[in-house]
């Protein structure tokens, strides 16, 4: 289960099926900050050797989707360049509370739900999509999406009561909506 308190609207891909382009370019991007983001938790929480661990092995992995989708975009014929962030997830973050260990909590949280927003915007592509490379790309990305998903929930349940991890997620998971 991914923890959304709403679905991506049906809609969604009739929107972007026609700016598939700046999809590929920004999901290049997205796969960046997903590194970046859990190395940062790395190095702030060294206290917590599995948390690193586990991290560790999300950088890899969205290092290595990177590296794909550079290949994709290269076979394409487009560059990366610099794109202004979405604000989605400056949005989400802005809910995030300051003081630890609070802090953890929820930047684990909100990983976890845009993981699991990923998650389920690639298991469209790879549904909808009309380019049998991409449905594959996009149809393992759903499954490693998901598997991020759970780890980082696995992660917050580990390090805090299991209770105030759901009653925090479903909170973000209602910031994440709007």
């Amino acid at each position: 289960m991914l923890h959304l308190a709403s679905p991506t609207d049906e809609g969604w891909y009739a929107r972007v099926a026609d700016h598939l382009d700046t999809i590929l370019l920004d999901h290049a991007q997205l796969e960046k900050r997903a590194a970046s983001t859990a190395m940062s938790m790395m190095f702030r929480y060294t206290e917590h050797p599995r948390l690193m661990r586990a991290l560790a092995g999300v950088v890899h992995e969205e290092l290595e989707h990177f590296d794909r989708m550079l290949d994709i975009l290269e076979a394409r014929g487009l560059t990366i360049g610099r794109m202004e962030p979405a604000p989605y997830a400056a949005a989400l973050a802005k809910h995030a509370r300051r003081a630890e260990p609070h802090a953890l909590l929820d930047r684990l949280l909100i990983a976890s739900l845009i993981e699991a927003r990923s998650c389920e915007r690639f298991q469209i592509l790879a549904r909808e999509v009309d380019d049998a490379a991409l449905q594959q790309f996009y149809a393992e990305l759903y499954r490693d999406e998901a598997r991020h998903h759970t780890l980082y929930t696995t992660l917050a349940r580990e390090l805090f009561d299991p209770q105030e991890v759901r009653e925090r997620l479903d909170e973000l998971a209602q910031h994440e909506v709007e």
